[in-house]
């Protein structure tokens, strides 16, 4: 049986199994467990979700079938998925469910310091392809193939609604460490990072990587030797408990 279950949220666009090459970057007795939007990889055949909280509540059903108790867990969100990942901690306390002892955000302003009007500009094909050309991390393949462009616009766009969507309800911090992987050159703000603090009543740490918004792709191998590092200390050893 794994020692820990790592849940990992993706990024606007994208499906949950790009995390799966991780794998080979982890100990044998962590098992990494894609939260799966719907409409992309295993859920292809699912509807869209274009609304903030409807996701949310969507992956934290799914957190809780797939989790294998009394297996410890964490949970890693990248992008949309970092936001996504701090609303289900907050779901699974609403529920008096056990929370998880580490949230690992990467590549997203906090929640506090969102910015939907980026967003609500980002509508039609064009402005979606040049805002995956201005960020990076999408293969040039991708363009090239009609058909797969065309679901990755899909899924992008209902993604870029999701977030445009979102709004920070007053909310206690909540209980586990809080660790935030940024990017040297991605464009959003060290104070937007740093405002996570005020999430977490149990601490917080802000790590950086070489690399723009998709530094997380450039060098998964030193970004998953700082997520064990993380994972490694003290506070990882149960599951909490909800207050």
């Amino acid at each position: 049986m794994a020692a820990l279950q790592l849940f990992c949220l993706p990024h606007a666009g994208a499906s949950a199994t790009g995390y799966l090459r991780w794998r080979r970057l982890l100990p044998a007795d962590i098992a990494l467990v894609p939260l799966e939007p719907p409409g992309r990889g295993a859920r292809l055949d699912a509807p869209l979700l274009r609304d903030f909280e409807p996701l949310a509540a969507d992956l934290a059903d799914q957190l809780s079938r797939l989790r294998t108790a009394p297996t410890p867990f964490a949970i890693f969100g990248h992008s949309m998925g970092a936001l996504l990942a701090w609303r289900v901690c907050h779901l699974l306390h609403e529920r008096g469910q056990p929370l998880p002892h580490r949230l690992l955000v990467s590549g997203c302003a906090a929640p506090s310091r969102r910015d939907p009007q980026r967003l609500s500009a980002l509508r039609g094909d064009a402005a979606l392809m040049a805002d995956l050309r201005k960020l990076g991390g999408t293969p040039e393949a991708v363009f090239a193939e009609p058909e797969l462009l065309r679901l990755t616009l899909d899924v992008l766009d209902a993604d870029y609604r999701v977030c445009e969507r979102f709004r920070r309800a007053d909310a206690a911090p909540l209980p586990m460490p809080l660790h935030v992987f940024a990017g040297s050159d991605d464009p959003i703000a060290p104070a937007d990072l740093h405002a996570w603090a005020i999430e977490t009543a149990a601490g917080h740490t802000l790590d950086w990587f070489a690399g723009g918004h998709f530094f997380l792709h450039d060098n998964p191998a030193a970004v998953v030797q700082r997520l064990l590092a993380h994972l490694d200390q003290p506070a990882a050893l149960p599951s909490l408990a909800p207050a």
